[in-house]
């Protein structure tokens, strides 16, 4: 979706956020779902008796699309991290822009099952039992995402300990842990803003071993 695609819809269908400014919360109901324009919006859950984050979303992601799919109530929190520009559809401007127009409707279903198969490919990472697998399947899961499968050696992921601990919903203190015995097994470099990682097979054979099977 171009940038001259969402500045004409801004003015019909757009809303601003401050920063910490609440969205949508997790269990309230919800009948509508945004396109970030610009921005970054963290989703957060309930986890137990703690606040996890689940994700950081930028500028082209959606968010609360499960509203307009499944008419459920909400499975987390968007909270605005930055000042957020947003498009914002309800289930009956939605229907409207999917007969008008069939290039916008193909691109926002795209996104759709694009998003539903991250979601169960996220799931498919929290449900691995110990720490170590969960931090191991982060880099497949953003290895399959970023690299081609004929990719192997000297993969950059650009991301911190705390963007894992984020992604696998572990405490970072024990994120740290795993990925400095990464380190000193030679399996990676840590670096401040990036992950390198020597060979991505190492963390599949890892995360296949300690995977049960269906």
């Amino acid at each position: 979706m171009n940038d001259q695609m969402l500045d004409a819809m801004f003015g019909k269908f757009g809303k601003e956020f401050e920063p910490n400014e609440v969205l949508f919360c997790e269990y309230e109901p919800g009948n509508d779902f945004y396109l970030i324009k610009d921005g970054k919006v963290k989703i957060t859950k309930t986890i137990g008796n703690s606040i996890k984050t689940l994700d950081i979303l930028e500028s082209g992601d959606i968010l609360g699309e499960m509203a307009i799919l499944e008419e459920q109530p909400r499975s987390a929190t968007a909270i605005a991290v930055t000042t957020v520009k947003a498009l914002n559809f309800n289930r009956a401007n939605f229907e409207v822009l999917m007969s008008k127009n069939p290039a916008l409707a193909m691109k926002l279903l795209h996104i759709f099952s694009s998003r539903i198969y991250d979601q169960k490919r996220r799931l498919m990472m929290l449900l691995l039992d110990d720490i170590q697998g969960k931090v191991a399947d982060v880099f497949n899961m953003l290895y399959e995402k970023q690299y081609s499968s004929d990719v192997y050696n000297a993969i950059v992921l650009n991301l911190t300990v705390e963007d894992v601990a984020n992604w696998c919903a572990q405490p970072v203190g024990e994120v740290q842990k795993v990925i400095m015995n990464f380190v000193k097994s030679q399996k990676l470099d840590l670096y401040p803003d990036k992950i390198v990682i020597h060979n991505i097979t190492d963390f599949q054979r890892l995360v296949n071993n300690k995977r049960k099977p269906a």
